[in-house]
């Protein structure tokens, strides 16, 4: 991975314009940001080598797919543990409802965010997933109520000089 990567102003452009649309193509790309296509290719090559760029995908509607509620759910477990933080995070990686994962300072050691189609099948979840495991002391959940702002979207930083 090349850590000396310098981003400009063409680079954020065109790392604004994929992530709006991951599907553009090239000599899209090169006419908005007043560039050859073989001049983005490179960018767009640097930027995937580096690391910058790791991964095209799609969104999907949750709510089209049947999942109505969205839940941050705040865990702590028993003991800090090697042991116990491995098997917290292979469950975490077993279960396909739980969208992203973060260790966090507070209270709480980790914040799940969580798909459910209902508060039913939610506190199914909470009752058969997590409290039957041993290296799970306690949750607490907040129900999102309306999502104000989903940003996949990175700003890009351009190196100045």
């Amino acid at each position: 991975m090349n850590n000396s990567l310098k981003i400009d102003q063409i680079d954020g452009k065109i790392l604004e314009l994929l992530q709006k649309n991951s599907r553009i193509s090239n000599q899209e790309i090169a006419n908005q940001v007043g560039s050859s296509v073989s001049s983005v290719w490179r960018r767009i090559n640097a930027l995937e080598e580096a690391g910058v760029i790791q991964g095209y995908g799609l969104t999907v509607s949750p709510e089209k797919m049947g999942y109505q509620e969205t839940i941050l759910l705040q865990v702590s477990l028993q003991r800090h543990s090697d042991d116990y933080i491995e098997q917290f995070i292979h469950l975490v990686e077993s279960i396909p409802e739980i969208l992203e994962c973060y260790a966090t300072t507070g209270e709480y050691d980790y914040v799940l965010k969580v798909l459910a189609t209902d508060m039913r099948a939610f506190h199914r979840f909470v009752r058969n997933s997590l409290m039957r495991q041993p290296f799970i002391s306690k949750t607490y959940s907040q129900v999102v109520m309306e999502k104000i702002k989903f940003q996949k979207a990175v700003p890009a930083i351009v190196n100045k000089g």
